[in-house]
């Protein structure tokens, strides 16, 4: 909602360029700070780096400014115009400004709390690029790529790169440390998917009770809840029932079960999380 109101406000345009490049500062500074002065390879173009950068010397941003080049020159030919305009800027802001902070003192010494935070600082850097509808180039254009020929999922493509990548670690970094790039690598997965679905979480209730009209009154009077009927055939007696579909916000949930379990203590309930609601009452989206 937030990003909805931003975009009436200054534009989409405009929003999508702040959000790309306070997200690529974000993964510069994670890198900077946590990644590389701890060695830890958490997959990506940015962990090959590392990987080179131990072996060679050679410079962070300079290699990312190289593959980033190549693959945005490939994605251009292959995927079209519209793709390459969405991953040029952030593709090229993030090896700019792991050049610009490279003065940056590590943050920790501590290789668990690199991991830890590196991660999550990555994560929301990545996230933030993603809402802006842009990209950081690396492992995600070489799975576009590869998708164009061999139509495989992306997220298990991606997910094939980063492995790649980590396991290349092993060639020169021990056991431990390749421990360290998988939690970083799965904190950053974590912290992308909150970034987008954002913190306020909903959640589904399906509910079949006898007392359904009961129920029904209650949510919709007292708990300020809409209410959707379904009818359903019972398995064991082939009874006509009608169960009650509602969407709730996460922090009502106590309350409104209780409330439930008040009217009928026997009320059979199915309970599912929903990151995302569209409609009245929750977020409104708008293009």
């Amino acid at each position: 909602m937030i990003i909805q109101k931003l975009n009436q406000l200054f534009g989409k345009r405009v929003v999508e360029v702040i959000l790309i490049t306070a997200g690529s500062f974000m993964v510069a500074l994670g890198f900077n700070a946590f990644l590389l002065p701890n060695r830890i390879v958490s997959g990506g173009i940015n962990g090959l780096t590392i990987i080179l950068h131990e072996m060679f010397n050679w410079s962070p941003s300079m290699v990312l400014y190289a593959v980033n080049i190549f693959l945005l020159a490939a994605c251009f030919l292959i995927l079209g115009k519209e793709i390459f305009m969405k991953s040029i800027l952030g593709s090229l802001l993030v090896p700019l400004f792991i050049s610009l902070l490279h003065f940056i003192k590590p943050a920790t010494h501590e290789p668990i709390l690199a991991a830890i935070f590196g991660g999550l600082c990555i994560g929301l850097g990545v996230g933030l690029v993603f809402l802006g509808n842009g990209s950081t180039g690396g492992t995600t254009l070489i799975a576009k790529i590869i998708q164009k020929f061999t139509h495989l999922k992306l997220g298990i493509l991606v997910g094939v790169c980063d492995g790649l990548v980590i396991l290349s670690a092993l060639l020169i970094f021990d056991v431990q440390q390749v421990l360290y790039a998988l939690i970083s690598l799965f904190l950053t997965s974590r912290m992308v998917d909150l970034v987008q679905v954002g913190p306020d979480l909903s959640k589904n209730l399906f509910i079949i009770s006898p007392k359904y009209e009961e129920i029904s009154k209650l949510l919709m009077t007292e708990l300020d809840s809409g209410v959707t009927f379904l009818p359903v055939e019972g398995g064991h007696r082939l009874d006509q029932k009608k169960m009650i579909m509602t969407t709730i916000r996460e922090n009502n949930y106590t309350t409104i079960k209780q409330a439930i379990l008040d009217v009928d203590p026997e009320a059979f309930m199915v309970v599912s999380s929903a990151n995302e609601v569209y409609g009245k009452g929750f977020t409104l989206f708008r293009d």
